[in-house]
């Protein structure tokens, strides 16, 4: 099992079934070491605080197993159920991390330490992870 990208979506929702990859992959000693510094943090955090549930408690559901869909439900049913609306929002706002705002310069540092600092098609941070994890930036504009 692979990360998938964070443009990949679980119910309408950007991100969310990447977290759910690292923490299955976590779980079972598989996921790469420099993921576990920001468990549940960054855009895990963000994720979770969207959804208005705990990151240790959905650690603890999707170790018992279940689709990302059925993950997903939990999380409405134990935080909140999104509007379309605010879907809408929240997935325009995370495919624009790192463009124009307080992430630029994170965004910045981390091309330079990966070696692609004169990579001028990486302006977001989904596109960075994207171009970092090998993946093709091909569909990933805004």
């Amino acid at each position: 099992m692979e990360l998938r990208s964070p443009n990949d979506k679980v119910g309408g929702l950007f991100y969310f079934g990447r977290m759910l990859d690292k923490i299955r992959l976590h779980a079972k000693g598989e996921l790469p070491p420099d993921y576990h510094e920001n468990l549940g943090k960054g855009f895990d955090q963000k994720c979770v605080t969207f959804l208005r549930v705990n990151y240790d408690q959905l650690v603890e559901h999707v170790k018992q197993g279940g689709t990302d869909k059925q993950t997903l439900e939990w999380c409405f049913s134990v935080g909140r159920r999104p509007s379309e609306d605010e879907i809408y929002v929240w997935n325009e706002f995370m495919r624009k991390r790192g463009w124009n705002d307080e992430v630029s310069e994170t965004l910045k540092r981390r091309k330079t330490e990966a070696g692609i600092a004169d990579r001028s098609d990486i302006e977001t941070a989904f596109q960075f992870i994207d171009a970092d994890e090998g993946r093709s930036l091909a569909n990933n504009h805004f």
